[in-house]
């Protein structure tokens, strides 16, 4: 039975996933229906926690709107998450970054840049 299970998640499970990881800001594109209309809407904000495996595995992305701290959680492999994009790459040392709910103005934003070595 647990192979059966493992077989049909198998053949859910999306290959087109960027590596990205705690700390990095992205774009996620949705699809949105309304009606019978479809259309992508983009929340984008810095992933603060990536929680399980496999076919349950999700993600909750941060950002600051109008003031007000606003999360999302998005599974990874839903077919209403058409795409996602890094916006920009950090350098953390935690597994979440929950701590970003306390703070306040810029630097609820702000998370340690990855560096690129540019030759030096």
């Amino acid at each position: 039975m647990n192979q059966i299970v493992k077989d049909l998640n198998q053949d859910q499970l999306k290959t087109d996933i960027p590596p990205f990881k705690v700390g990095d800001g992205v774009k996620v594109h949705t699809l949105v229906r309304e009606g019978d209309k479809r259309r992508v809407q983009i929340f984008s904000g810095i992933v603060i926690a990536r929680k399980g495996s496999g076919i349950q595995e999700a993600f909750t992305v941060r950002r600051i709107s109008y003031g007000e701290g606003v999360e999302k959680v998005f599974p990874v492999h839903s077919p209403n998450v058409s795409k996602i994009e890094i916006e920009k790459e950090s350098k953390t040392m935690r597994a979440r970054m929950y701590y970003l709910r306390g703070l306040v103005g810029k630097k609820a934003m702000q998370v340690k840049e990855k560096r690129l070595a540019r030759g030096h």
